[in-house]
């Protein structure tokens, strides 16, 4: 952590102007209405406010304010109430000052933004699940009166990861683990594309130290000869634009460390071989709206005539428009050496919107971005979830998060009306998203004359009909079917009705019992019967209960009679007799969660334990969750279960690092190759007798010239992982080697 320089207190406030004199001129600059007067005065308010308050890094606290309000003009182009907003953000909550006080000095504008980004301050979540949940609430509820709370809000975030450094390794996990959960889908779903791509790889770089690392030095190592490949792709259309006599600019980007990354994580290949790291974007200057889509198609013959195109990657967001206004036409041409390179065909004001989405309403009040549609139909949509709340915290976030990160397809009625629906929704998906009633009452669909299940996922086009009854009625089973936000909320709320009176009745079920044996219900018994059952909550257990699906229902006691104690006593303390044994077994140490915790596998009784979702090993990126028994529960940082912890129980993460090795981790490697005889013999000698690796399971078929194996091994780390994928590639015929478990 660097430690912040010392200036004397004259030196400090002109750094304080300075900065302030950087968001003054970038606003000079914007063609907004110079309201200077009101921007000057809320950051003396502001700065007096802060007065000697200082960041954790030791800087003056008021450099943050400054640079939120330097992000809100020069990124997102929004004007001097935003401004005076950014600079006042945390004056409520941080100092003495009141909303009204606000109010008096700046107007009701300006104080209802500030109380909305109070209202959510210190992130998106709490401690705990309830307050993460509570706090998105209010988010959202701030957001669907002036969106311009939770631009501001993003312009908040982007700093604080901007800043992570200053924060100690387990804040820096709970901060980067919320931010990839909810404010990056949340900066896509408003079209914040610049924002989206910086806190993803600002969190990428937080979890992922070394990976990002090994990533961008890889980007830079290739710049120059990048830089080639993309010039010679597009100097013929350049030549073919000059002639057509367009006024444009073509820029070249590199996929974001984090997509790189991600790319890798999902096909299992190295850096190398990503063949589509390289993208061309094309704006152009339109003056005639008329003609703005015909030239983007010009300019798409431009590349066509030159170049191979790949016939699965055109994608024409300029007679549909994404759902957060997104407009462009996208194409992949194979470039020089066989790599293939994504363009993207913009012209001014659709870059414009691409790189500030909502955003641009306000940048650009004069006819460049007037169509608010889109975000009246996702905010309308929101309003219903918040209407009718989801009572489960992380239910009630996945249902949003639902909303907020997929992409879409279009499909049509019988009568060709377009529905919008996220890639992968169902059938009953699209009856939800119609009408309430129909999704109650739905039984099939109909697309092409075929009749087709409820959880008959929908392709974009597909034409389709609804068909219901009237003695249809919702299922619980009917959940796995929902993809959409929309369903899964209605559902729900249609079937808690129901399962409210099952709760009742198992509760007095429990109550009863516990009252026959005497024994006083608390919530350490409730939560080791949770506990044995795998259940989240107590309404689960007494829906189950009240179904018969457990040992404990009325009917087991009936025919229990005289054995209820027994049976208690085995519900109760048996089945964790194994649990307690596993927590005895984990060596105690007392954990100082601020600081780095080493793990010792090559303990004979290691100072932590696993979970069942993940199987991290030495070398992998892991953080460790405190249990209530304060054991060190460990996660891979990517498993989506630790994504959750991340962002609900921020406080119970410690951050952690292996010291040392064991070799007791059981891996599987895949392999695929050409078969040829000898090739089983070849592989086990490489990974028994040349690495010295001991196998424990080996499952090997051919299919015509072809073979895949998985290899299972015991193993210490992943470097020993690493090394024997390395060798079986050098093997001949083996094309593919790779780590899947």
């Amino acid at each position: 952590m660097a430690e912040y320089p010392h200036y004397t207190p004259e030196e400090e406030d002109k750094m304080i102007e300075e900065a302030y004199g950087e968001v003054l001129q970038a606003y000079l600059q914007s063609n907004h209405r110079k309201k200077v007067e009101i921007i000057e005065k809320a950051f003396r308010f502001a700065k007096e406010a802060h007065k000697g308050v200082r960041r954790r890094s030791g800087e003056p606290y008021i450099l943050h304010p400054i640079a939120v309000a330097k992000i809100v003009i020069s990124e997102l182009g929004l004007g001097s109430t935003s401004i005076c907003a950014a600079f006042l953000h945390d004056v409520v909550e941080d100092t003495e000052y009141t909303r009204e006080d606000i109010e008096a000095a700046f107007g009701p504008k300006i104080a209802s933004i500030v109380e909305g980004l109070t209202k959510i301050s210190g992130g998106i979540f709490g401690d705990k699940a309830s307050l993460q949940a509570e706090n998105f609430r209010k988010l959202l509820l701030s957001m669907s009166t002036d969106i311009r709370v939770v631009l501001i809000k993003m312009a908040d975030r982007l700093h604080n990861m901007r800043t992570l450094g200053s924060m100690r390794p387990e804040k820096q996990y709970k901060i980067a683990g919320e931010t990839l959960y909810v404010y990056a889908p949340l900066a896509h779903r408003l079209g914040l594309f610049n924002i989206k791509q910086e806190l993803e790889d600002l969190a990428f770089k937080y979890e992922h130290p070394q990976k990002y690392a090994e990533i961008m030095a890889k980007v830079e190592q290739g710049e120059k000869h990048r830089e080639e490949i993309v010039e010679e792709f597009v100097r013929p259309v350049r030549e073919k634009l000059d002639a057509a006599g367009f006024k444009y600019e073509i820029k070249a980007r590199v996929k974001s460390a984090y997509s790189i990354y991600n790319k890798m994580e999902t096909k299992q290949v190295p850096f190398e071989e990503i063949y589509d790291v390289y993208a061309v974007r094309v704006i152009f200057e339109n003056d005639d709206d008329a003609m703005e889509k015909i030239r983007c198609w010009q300019i798409y013959t431009f590349f066509t005539d030159g170049h191979t195109v790949h016939p699965d990657r055109l994608r024409d967001w300029t007679s549909t428009p994404k759902a957060n206004g997104y407009r462009a036409l996208h194409l992949t041409a194979m470039g020089p050496e066989g790599r293939w390179i994504e363009v993207q065909i913009r012209s001014r004001k659709m870059d414009i919107v691409a790189e500030l989405g909502y955003a641009a309403h306000w940048k650009y009040k004069t006819g460049v971005y007037d169509d608010d549609q889109e975000l009246d139909k996702w905010m309308n949509t929101i309003k219903d979830i918040l209407a009718n709340p989801e009572p489960n915290a992380v239910d009630f976030l996945d249902t949003i998060k639902l909303n907020l990160f997929a992409s879409e397809i279009y499909v049509f009625t019988p009568k060709g009306d377009l529905q919008r629906l996220p890639a992968g929704s169902t059938v009953l998906d699209l009856a939800f998203a119609i009408h309430t009633e129909l999704g109650i009452h739905c039984i099939a669909g109909k697309i092409n004359h075929r009749l087709v299940p409820l959880s008959y996922k929908l392709d974009s086009g597909d034409q389709v009909e609804i068909i219901t009854s009237d003695s249809q009625t919702p299922q619980p089973e009917w959940m796995e079917f929902c993809h959409t936000a929309k369903a899964q909320n209605r559902l729900r709320n249609i079937l808690r009705k129901d399962r409210k009176a099952l709760v009742e009745r198992g509760r007095k079920v429990y109550l009863d019992f516990m009252d026959k044996e005497g024994v006083k219900p608390t919530k350490e018994i409730m939560q080791k019967i949770l506990g044995n059952y795998h259940l989240t909550s107590d309404t689960d257990f007494f829906v189950m209960l009240a179904n018969d699906e457990i040992n404990i229902s009325a009917k087991k006691l009936k025919e229990l009679g005289k054995n209820r104690s027994s049976i208690m006593a085995k519900i109760l303390r048996n089945p964790f007799a194994s649990r307690k044994e596993e927590a005895d077994s984990v060596k105690k140490e007392p954990i100082n969660r601020k600081e780095v915790y080493v793990l010792h596998p090559d303990d004979a009784e290691p100072n932590y334990r696993f979970d069942t979702c993940c199987s991290p090993i030495p070398g992998d990126d892991v953080l460790g969750f405190v249990d209530d028994d304060e054991n060190v529960v460990l996660h891979k940082v990517s498993c989506p279960n630790a994504m959750r912890l991340k962002s609900a129980f921020g406080s119970r993460l410690v951050a952690t690092r292996w010291g040392g090795k064991a070799e007791k981790f059981i891996v599987t490697i895949s392999i695929d190759g050409i078969d040829r005889r000898g090739i089983l013999e070849e592989i086990t000698k490489t990974v028994s007798d040349q690495l010295g690796v001991n196998i424990r399971g080996l499952n090997i078929a051919a299919r015509q010239e072809l073979f895949h194996c998985d290899l299972t091994v015991q193993t210490d780390s992943t470097e020993t992982v690493e090394t024997i994928c390395r060798e079986l590639k050098k093997i001949k015929d083996i094309k593919f080697a790779k780590r899947i478990s």
